[in-house]
């Protein structure tokens, strides 16, 4: 049994100060105002005037420390499990790139396999089908080889592991997309619309057919600029402004302080609020690397990128490839960039992706009963400790 005292607790609505939470092997079982009189017997964990958070929940990670999910070996999501664990992440979607299909059905392999098992680092909780599906012209720094429409005999055998699949990604515009939603839907899977330059039109169809969730907001989508491309007027609304306009719509932003300003975060969180907006690192295999070049995916067939600074980029340094900062850089980028309250900064990576993704009845915050992932952290929100279902990770 453990007790976290002597600083502030960060619950979903407000910030507790001088509270105290209790956990008894790998649940909460007390939330509230310190009291110094209560049992002895507990070990003491002296949060020395900082934050106690809940874990981090991660939708949109590829990789860290030089390994990528889709290796598709156990050591490598045990590796990328680990390295965002160090960052404050206690839960995640490991996320596939464009790939052959025989390295998905080796990627879902793998997730049944930790799926609900103690990996070092933080827990798998299904898979996140990100690629292939994707509109070629808005593949992003994914292989061109590999992107293809959806078609029954390329992901029904990916249905077969639909209890480990928490979201599938799709762009609306391609033929088989609407097939592939129902399909994902008749089977639990959350649907997503991403890399995608469909028409807001195009939208309003995706939501009917069961899209909830858009992938990293403002990045690899159309917008009225994109689509007056191909059509000088009227000039078209596309999947930013549908993401804006929809409130049944949730999404994500990258918060690492180079895939988006300062204004655009600040633009989402006040159209989107706090409850469907979530913070993803969107994290490739450089996090926790050195600046150079790497490959984006899989070693096999995957993309040649670079690390440069906080970011990832294509190698002629003109586009944009997937992030290389973990969950607390995200939440004090938020934070800092927007002044919004902490509670909800932090809400916006623990609480609000867990209901994205199904799970915030066990994790996203502390409550009692809820898992015991939690972290501790200065009070400049430095991670000092992480703990996954009471075990205290070494890092």
């Amino acid at each position: 049994m453990l007790r976290f005292l002597n600083g502030t607790i960060v619950l979903p609505d407000r910030l507790l100060l001088d509270g105290e939470v209790v956990t008894l092997d790998d649940r909460i079982q007390h939330v509230g105002p310190a009291d110094l009189r209560s049992p002895t017997g507990h070990a003491i964990v002296d949060l020395e005037g900082g934050y106690l958070l809940p874990g981090f929940v991660d939708l949109h990670v590829h990789g860290g420390a030089n390994a990528d999910f889709m290796d598709c070996t156990e050591n490598a999501f045990r590796t990328v499990l680990a390295a965002h664990a160090r960052h404050g992440t206690t839960s995640c979607t490991p996320t596939t790139t464009v790939a052959r299909h025989d390295q998905h059905m080796h990627f879902l392999r793998i997730v049944r396999d930790l799926r609900n098992k103690y990996t070092g680092g933080a827990k798998v909780l299904g898979a996140h089908i990100y690629g292939p599906y994707f509109a070629p012209e808005a593949r992003g720094c994914h292989p061109a080889t590999t992107v293809r429409p959806p078609t029954p005999s390329d992901y029904e055998p990916y249905l077969d592991f639909a209890a480990d699949i928490r979201n599938a990604t799709v762009a609306p515009e391609l033929t088989g997309a609407k097939e592939f939603v129902l399909a994902c839907r008749a089977k639990g899977i959350r649907c997503n619309a991403g890399h995608t330059h469909a028409t807001f039109e195009q939208m309003e169809q995706a939501i009917r057919w069961g899209v909830t969730h858009i992938d990293h907001l403002f990045c690899a989508m159309s917008d009225r600029a994109r689509l007056r491309q191909s059509q000088t007027y009227p000039m078209r609304a596309g999947v930013m402004e549908a993401t804006l306009f929809f409130d049944e719509l949730t999404t994500e932003v990258i918060a690492d302080g180079q895939h988006l300003s300062a204004a655009l975060l600040k633009l989402a969180y006040k159209v989107k609020g706090p409850d469907r907006l979530a913070l993803v690192t969107d994290a490739m295999r450089a996090l926790d690397m050195p600046d150079g070049e790497y490959i984006f995916g899989p070693l096999d067939g995957g993309e040649p990128v670079r690390k440069l600074g906080n970011v990832g980029v294509t190698l002629d340094g003109k586009s944009l490839a997937s992030g290389v900062t973990g969950m607390d850089h995200a939440v004090r980028t938020f934070l800092a960039a927007t002044g919004a309250p902490l509670q909800e900064v932090v809400r916006m990576a623990s609480l609000t992706p867990a209901r994205i993704a199904g799970v915030d009845a066990d994790v996203g915050s502390i409550a009692v009963g809820k898992k015991s992932d939690l972290l501790v952290t200065d009070s400049d929100l430095n991670i000092r400790a992480v703990y996954v279902d009471g075990r205290k990770l070494i890092h």
